[in-house]
C-alpha cells in the first residue's frame, strides 16, 4: 500500500471522527467490514479459534482481537493499544450564557489543551445525546452537526496591547463560545434544540420517537477539514492526530494481519484526563476481555499468568517531533524528525514503559521490515508526559514498548505530522501482528 492510497483513508476517518464516539463507531464499521463479529459484554461468550471479535465500551471504548491458531499459552498475544480522546473543550451539563444580547456555550477544557488555538476558528459541536423515549425507553444516539455554529473571538489588539506578550487565558470568562445573537426578550432552549437535531439528523429509524433530552457529552471541534499541506504534500494537518492517527493505524494493521496467533487492539477512553474509568486504561476492560478470551480457550487457574508472559503491547501514542523554531526543547541526541520513521520512547522514571528488552524487540522487527526508527528521550530539565503504557504494564503485567509518530503542535486544535509516516507505522504493526 503506497502512502497516497494509505492517507487518503486516514484523513477520511480523522474527518469523520469528531469525538471518541464516533472514533469508535467507524472502527467498528471498519471490523464489520473486515468479517469482525460483534460481542456483548453482559452475555456469554463463545469463541472459537481463527476467529475475529470486538466489543464496544461506553460507545467511547473499543477492543478488537483474533484468537488466531497457534495455543494462547505457548505464543501469547499480540497487543497494541492507542486511545481514542484528544483535548479539546466539552459542553458544560446546563450550559447557556446570556451577555450583551448573545447566547455563548459554557464549556470546560477537557485534558491539557492548547488554548489560543481554540480562538477565530469555525466550531461545530458533537457526541452523545442520552434521551427518553415516547415508550419509556432510556436511550442514547451519536449526534454531529458538522455545520460551524459557534465561534471564539479573539480580543481585538487594540483593546489588549499586551496580546503578544505572554497574557493567560481566563477558562471560565474568555472561552465559552458565541452562537446566537439574541433580540430583545428571545429565549433559547438547548435541549430542546438537541431534540430538533437528533430527529433531523438521525439516518436510523426511531423504533420509538425521542421524547425528551435527558443529559449528553458534547464537544466543540474544528470544522477545517484534514489536509495534506506543504509545497510537496509531505505533511498532514489535522485535529485530533494525537491519538487517532494511531487508533486508525493500529486498526488497519490488525485488519490485515494474518491469524497465526492471538492479537488484539485496545483504545481507551479518558486517556488525556488520567485514563480512571471504566473504559480507559486504568479501568478493567482489556482484562476483563483477556480473561475471558483466555478462559475459553484454556480455563486453568495460572493461564492468565502463562499467557501474559508470552505476550507484548505496542503502545502507540504520538511523539515529539524536533520543532525548527524551539529545537532547544529537546534532548541534543533525541530529536525525531517527521518523515523518518516510528519513534521509540524512554523515560528513565517510567513515565514511558519501554525496557531494553522490549526496545530490542521492536528494533528487531524494524530492521527486518526495513523500517527506518528513531528515539525520543525527553530533556533531563523538563518534565515528561505519559502514555496508556505504563498503566497497562502495571495493570497485568505485559512487558511493553511505547512507540509513536514524530508530531508538532501535540494538543493544539490542529497538529502536524508525517505524510509518510503513517504507512512505516502501519507496516511495523502488522508485522509485530504476524510475528
Amino acid at each position: 500500500m503506497d502512502s497516497k492510497d494509505f492517507n487518503e483513508g486516514l484523513l477520511q476517518f480523522l474527518h469523520q471522527s469528531p469525538t471518541p464516539f464516533h472514533a469508535v463507531a467507524n472502527l467498528a464499521a471498519m471490523l464489520e467490514e473486515a468479517g469482525f463479529s460483534r460481542l456483548d459484554e453482559s452475555k456469554a461468550w463463545q469463541l472459537e479459534k481463527s476467529c475475529s471479535y470486538y466489543v464496544v465500551r461506553n460507545d467511547s471504548a473499543i477492543i478488537a482481537f483474533r484468537t488466531g491458531r497457534s495455543a494462547l499459552a505457548d505464543s501469547g498475544v499480540r497487543l497494541s493499544g492507542a486511545h481514542t480522546d484528544s483535548p479539546c473543550l466539552k459542553v458544560k451539563p446546563t450550559p447557556l450564557i446570556k451577555k450583551q444580547g448573545y447566547l455563548q456555550l459554557g464549556v470546560e477544557v477537557y485534558g491539557g489543551a492548547l488554548l489560543h488555538p481554540w480562538f477565530d476558528r469555525d466550531l461545530s459541536i458533537a457526541g452523545r445525546v442520552d434521551y427518553l423515549a415516547e415508550d419509556g425507553s432510556l436511550q442514547s444516539i451519536l449526534l454531529d452537526l458538522k455545520e460551524p455554529i459557534a465561534f471564539i473571538p479573539s480580543l481585538a489588539i487594540h483593546l489588549d496591547r499586551e496580546a503578544n506578550t505572554g497574557r493567560k487565558i481566563n477558562k471560565q470568562k474568555e472561552l465559552p463560545p458565541l452562537v446566537l445573537q439574541l433580540n430583545n426578550d428571545e429565549e433559547f432552549d438547548f435541549d430542546a434544540f438537541l431534540l430538533e437535531q437528533i430527529c433531523s439528523q438521525s439516518a436510523v429509524e426511531f423504533t420509538s420517537q425521542p421524547k425528551k433530552v435527558l443529559s449528553h457529552e458534547l464537544f466543540c471541534y474544528d470544522t477545517q477539514e484534514p489536509a495534506l499541506v506543504g509545497l510537496n504534500k509531505q505533511f498532514i494537518a489535522s485535529a485530533r492526530l494525537d491519538n487517532l492517527l494511531s487508533c486508525y493505524i493500529s486498526c488497519t494493521s490488525l485488519i490485515d494481519s494474518n491469524d497465526e496467533h492471538a492479537s488484539l487492539l485496545v483504545c481507551n477512553d479518558h486517556e488525556e484526563v488520567g485514563s480512571a474509568s471504566t473504559s480507559g486504561a486504568q479501568g478493567p476492560f482489556l482484562k476483563s476481555v483477556l480473561e475471558r478470551m483466555i478462559s475459553a480457550e484454556l480455563g486453568g487457574a495460572d493461564d492468565f499468568e502463562r499467557t501474559i508472559r508470552q505476550s507484548v503491547l505496542l503502545s502507540v501514542d504520538n511523539a515529539h517531533g524536533v520543532h525548527p523554531n524551539f529545537s532547544d526543547k529537546h534532548d541534543e541526541e533525541h530529536k525525531p524528525q517527521l518523515n523518518s520513521g516510528p519513534v521509540i520512547k524512554i523515560n528513565a522514571n517510567q513515565r514511558y514503559a519501554s525496557n531494553s528488552r522490549s526496545v530490542a524487540l521492536f528494533k528487531s522487527i524494524c530492521e527486518q521490515e526495513g523500517i527506518p526508527h528513531q528515539s525520543f528521550v525527553m530533556r533531563s530539565d523538563m518534565a515528561c508526559g505519559s502514555t496508556i503504557g505504563p498503566i497497562t504494564a502495571s495493570g497485568i503485567g505485559v512487558d511493553t514498548v511505547d512507540i509513536g509518530l514524530a508530531s508538532f503542535g501535540m494538543h493544539s486544535i490542529r497538529e502536524l505530522a508525517g505524510a509518510e509516516d503513517g504507512v512505516l507505522l502501519f507496516r511495523l504493526i502488522e508485522a509485530f501482528y504476524n510475528r
